[in-house]
């Protein structure tokens, strides 16, 4: 690490579904309830065919808003926390690191499950939901900027690029096709699953991970070297 970027202040943006949970909210939820014609969107989705605002809103409007009971509960129940999650946060503020939540998920779950956590609310960024329709409604308070094409509907650079390079070091955790983007623009990447593949293809250093124990050795290490 260069002296410029020790002077920096550190901020990671965290993805949730899938890096601060075990699995993907969003599918299980989809999967779960099972209205005909999931597969394909999600597969388009993945694949980059659909934007993730088109895919998430379509999957959505597959299921009725009378059962919103029901896709609540088991979108709380479902989650399970990936390992060292409490952990890391703790270490985050040790070490005057900055956290912020920047989720593709939606509001009816991600909050719920964050609560015990003690994250402050103007720190997630996620997804809304309108349940008042005849269908399930996305909404999204998040979207792209100028500077992004991709209709992302929660845009992750969009809220990276308000906290501007030459002040911060910018970190990324995530595991998805949500998180492409982001992990271009930081400055360090902790990757798994898709995202891993996909800066491998891109040529962008990352380091993997499989529980946050794992991130917190590996930022122990980097500041360890750097001194």
């Amino acid at each position: 690490m260069s002296d410029n970027q020790a002077a920096k202040k550190r901020i990671v943006f965290c993805d949730f579904d899938g890096t601060i949970t075990m699995n993907d909210n969003i599918i299980a939820i989809i999967k779960h309830f099972n209205p005909d014609g999931w597969e394909r969107i999600a597969e388009q989705t993945i694949a980059q065919e659909l934007s993730i605002k088109d895919g998430v809103g379509q999957l959505f409007r597959l299921l009725p808003a009378s059962i919103q009971k029901e896709v609540i509960e088991f979108g709380i129940s479902n989650a399970r926390i990936r390992e060292g999650f409490a952990d890391f946060l703790s270490f985050c503020k040790e070490q005057d690191i900055a956290f912020y939540v920047t989720s593709g998920g939606i509001d009816f779950f991600v909050y719920p499950i964050l609560e015990p956590f003690g994250i402050p609310q103007d720190h997630i960024y996620c997804n809304g939901s309108d349940f008042s329709g005849e269908v399930i409604e996305i909404l999204w308070p998040n979207p792209c900027d100028e500077h992004c094409g991709n209709d992302c509907g929660m845009c992750k650079t969009t809220i990276m690029r308000r906290f501007p390079a030459d002040q911060y070091e910018r970190i990324i955790i995530g595991d998805s096709v949500t998180d492409f983007e982001g992990a271009k623009l930081a400055d360090v990447v902790y990757s798994r699953s898709h995202l891993t593949a996909k800066c491998k293809e891109l040529g962008l250093p990352h380091h993997e991970y499989e529980t946050f124990h794992d991130i917190i050795h590996e930022m122990n290490a980097e500041r360890t070297i750097s001194k």
